[in-house]
């Protein structure tokens, strides 16, 4: 269960390698959570992963996933259930794509969409599942400003974050009143290994900040965190342009 405070005692990470899942998971450990699952493609990396919150003391165990794979989802996502009550699902797996080569390349974009979209469906409704039959939770899930407005540069990754973004919205609203609290994160362009090399845009951020404002919502109990929250205003309006006139923004 939560404490007092709304911090998880038990936290599962799908995508136990993501920069932003890791940062949640050191930052709640370091306020009480004590176990840790890490899903994620068993690798290297996946252990230094789990390495790292140990050497934090938390107890941490590792499970394959592949988001590519939802017919294993069910098997997998079980057996962490199946150990125990979890408090929060950090869904936290996704790729970026290279939009200019996907775009010459469409089996290339459906594997961004199959990634960021269908192995989110698929693992969002299965731990909403199990959340529900526990009767306590959170759902956490890592959206993106880019899902608010389809960018020429990016409307491939864009697009697919959209569909997230509209997934796990319509899912809170189903769970609401089942005691499963399910909450959206949009951060904007975030300082990681999955933008190295690319041109940051204004309002960058960094996933310590991410998992700063994640902690701040569970608090909160929000259904939606911005990151940062001046990109609120700002996608609001780039949102309501005309589209002649969005098209000609240099974004």
């Amino acid at each position: 269960m939560k404490d007092a405070f709304g911090i998880p005692q038990s936290l599962l990470v799908l995508g136990g390698t993501s920069e932003i899942g890791l940062a949640t998971a050191r930052r709640l450990v370091a306020r009480r959570t004590r176990t840790v699952w890490l899903a994620g493609r068993p690798s290297p990396a996946l252990d230094r992963s789990a390495r790292q919150l140990l050497d934090l003391g938390a107890e941490v165990r590792t499970v394959a996933f592949d988001a590519l794979d939802p017919e294993s989802h069910e098997a997998a996502l079980g057996k962490v259930f199946a150990e125990g009550d979890i408090d929060m699902v950090l869904l936290a797996f996704g790729v970026l794509g290279d939009q200019a080569h996907d775009e010459r390349e469409p089996l290339n974009a459906v594997r961004v969409a199959q990634t960021n979209y269908t192995g989110a469906v698929s693992a969002g409704l299965i731990s909403a599942r199990a959340l529900q039959a526990q009767g306590h939770g959170s759902l956490v899930v890592l959206s993106s400003v880019a899902g608010e407005r389809a960018r020429r540069a990016n409307f491939i990754y864009g697009s697919s974050k959209a569909g997230l973004d509209a997934f796990a919205q319509g899912l809170g609203d189903a769970l609401h009143g089942t005691g499963v609290h399910v909450m959206v994160v949009r951060p904007g362009f975030v300082r990681s290994r999955m933008t190295e090399g690319m041109e940051e845009a204004p309002l960058a951020t960094t996933p310590e900040a991410v998992a700063t404002a994640i902690e701040l919502g569970l608090r909160r109990r929000s259904e939606t965190v911005w990151v940062p929250g001046a990109l609120r205003v700002v996608m609001s309006a780039l949102r309501h342009l005309p589209r002649g006139v969005f098209r000609r923004l240099p974004v």
